[in-house]
């Protein structure tokens, strides 16, 4: 295990209440949503209101993360710039040449099949190495066909440890709650862990949830 605490990453907010509760609660990371067609989509406008809205509060002040999926690259910048995002996670198939020309830090998701096992992790683990070599985060998430994240299903942890263990540093995402997240860091030791919607009730953020969450994370990685 690394000493540094584990990072904490909320993704999918949607309004600068539940941005704020997230980032008291001690979130290293808050992610907004531009996929489309996704239901916790956020306009341009409503990005810059919770993304301004946090770093002028006076209080802590996580990352802001934009989520994208196989969009053009202009429009990815553009939303970097205009609601000053610090990071753009890319969701979708974008290779390794799209992401260095992001003018932002980059997350890529690499998705991981259900039947990976860390035996055979089905090209998970050369996809994230590929990367991090090229100096980019890397997000590891359940692979679900027709989406990019946010399902709540997880994938065999086994296969996440197997890649800690190869010095890989990541996100862990997929089907955490804060029922499981401790387990999920003692289990895989990850850099950091990233959760949607195990901290929503009926559909929407639970800021009971959040701090739950982000108390049994933090108290996980001591």
């Amino acid at each position: 295990m690394t000493s540094q605490a584990t990072k904490v990453k909320i993704c999918g907010l949607r309004n600068l209440d539940d941005a704020l509760a997230a980032a008291q609660a001690g979130a290293d990371y808050l992610g907004l949503v531009f996929v489309y067609g996704r239901r916790r989509r956020v306009t341009a406008d409503e990005a810059k209101t919770i993304s301004e809205g946090v770093k002028n509060s006076g209080g802590p002040v996580p990352k802001i993360v934009g989520l994208f999926a196989d969009q053009l690259l202009d429009e990815v910048n553009a939303l970097v710039e205009y609601c000053s995002l610090d990071a753009a996670q890319l969701c979708g198939q974008e290779p390794v040449e799209y992401a260095s020309k992001v003018d932002s830090q980059v997350i890529k998701v690499v998705h991981v099949p259900e039947s990976a096992t860390a035996a055979n992790d089905a090209g998970a683990g050369s996809k994230a190495k590929e990367y991090s070599q090229a100096g980019h985060m890397v997000t590891l998430d359940r692979l679900v066909e027709g989406l990019q994240g946010g399902t709540g299903e997880g994938f065999d942890w086994n296969v996440a440890a197997s890649l800690a263990k190869s010095a890989q540093d990541f996100l862990l995402a997929g089907g955490l709650t804060p029922d499981n997240v401790a387990d999920a860091i003692k289990t895989v030791h990850p850099w950091g862990v990233d959760v949607s919607s195990g901290v929503e009730t009926d559909g929407d953020k639970d800021q009971g949830k959040i701090r739950d969450f982000l108390c049994n994370a933090r108290a996980a990685g001591k």
